[in-house]
Parts: C-alpha cells; structure tokens; sequence
C-alpha cells in the first residue's frame, strides 16, 4: 500500500480526527508491553521514546513476511494461492519500509537536537524487546493471523495517538523547519509538526489495514 502525503490542511485535520477518537480497546499482550516500555523510557512522550516504538513497529511486518515465504515454497503449486500470499508480501514490505524512513528520520532528528542517548537503554534494551515482539508476531500469525493483526492494530492505534499527542504538547514544532536528507523518500514537509503528524497518520493507515485484514478473515 504506496502511503498518502497530506497537506499541512489535511494533517491538522486529521490530528483532531485523532485527537476526538478514543483508543482501541488494548488485550493484555498490547498493555504488557506499553506497561514495559513506561518503565524503561517513563511515561512522556520524548524523542528517544518514539525511535524504540519504530524499532518494535517493523517486526510484525518481517514476522509476517517471514511466514508468508515459508508458505509460498509450500505452496507454489497453486497458482493463484501462492500468488495472494506474495501480494501480501509485498503489502508487508511496503509497510515495514515506511515504518523504517520513520525510524531514519527520528534518528536523524535526534542527532542534529542533540539528545543524549545511553547504549543500554537506546540501542541495546529495544533491540531485545523487538526480538521478544518478534517472536510473539510470528507465532500468533501461525496459529491464527487475525490474532497477529489485531496485536499489530493495537500498537499502531496507540502510536498514533502518541504523535498526535506530541505535537499537541509541543507548539514550537510549528516553526521548526523540516530538513532532511530523506524528505525524497518520505516526503516534502514545511514544518516538523507536520512531519510528526503525517508519522501518526501513517501510523493509522497501518492500523486500519490491519483491522482490514481481521474483517477479510472473518468472512472468508
């Protein structure tokens, strides 16, 4: 799914949109690791905290590929199945490479404030905690996807809140000059407000795909 850029308009459109709705309802997996990620980083919202939410927000997408290829080489004999499975592949491609420019551009973001970061507790802690969120991804879409994708859904919802939430408390983002050396990539935006809101919003078109994929599931 090729990601849609908003005017500056429509992005402080949809940050209220974001704003008035209230969260989904979170399971014990999704609240277990929000409860986790309070106690290493605190409860406010911060720079550093947002670029361990981009490390953890990749992994269903590769989890979901990972399966995906190991079905295919099950499966190439029926056509048409094998082909669905590939489109998914690359729908999950598409989506780990967006939440990946995000992750570039906080950590570019960082960089040029600068923010003092530790090794432990920027570089090394999320990487286990996306090994862990890995493994769980992986395992719920083999048992049953719609698990996996309401799990996904329910992180992305809570991510998107917390951007929109961000540039709420920080006014001063809306004279911050966007400069980047990935705006080619991910886009062309005027201030850093819109920056962090268009990242929300891409945030909810990831979580609406998902629930997209739990609606497919019960009817099919």
């Amino acid at each position: 799914m090729k990601m849609e850029r908003l005017s500056s308009e429509n992005l402080e459109a949809e940050q209220a949109k974001t704003l008035n709705t209230p969260h989904l309802r979170y399971g014990f997996l999704s609240r277990i690791l929000f409860l986790v990620m309070d106690l290493f980083y605190g409860r406010r919202r911060s720079l550093s905290k947002f670029k361990v939410l981009e490390i953890i927000a990749r992994v269903p997408y590769q989890a979901w590929e990972h399966v995906a290829y190991i079905a295919i080489t099950h499966t190439y004999s029926q056509a048409d199945f094998a082909r669905r499975i590939f489109n998914r592949i690359q729908e999950s491609r598409q989506q780990q490479d967006n939440e990946q420019w995000h992750l570039l551009i906080l950590e570019e973001y960082v960089y040029r404030k600068p923010i003092k970061e530790s090794y432990a507790l920027h570089r090394a802690i999320p990487q286990v905690l996306a090994f862990f969120y890995y493994q769980v991804s992986w395992f719920l879409y083999v048992i049953k996807p719609a698990m996996s994708y309401q799990l996904n859904a329910e992180f992305e919802d809570h991510a998107e809140h917390e951007y929109m939430a961000f540039v709420q408390e920080h006014p001063e983002l809306e004279e911050e000059v966007f400069e980047s050396i990935f705006k080619k990539d991910f886009g062309d935006f005027k201030t850093m407000a819109d920056v962090f809101r268009q990242i929300g919003y891409d945030e909810r078109m990831h979580k609406e795909e998902s629930l997209k994929r739990i609606a497919e599931a019960r009817f099919s």
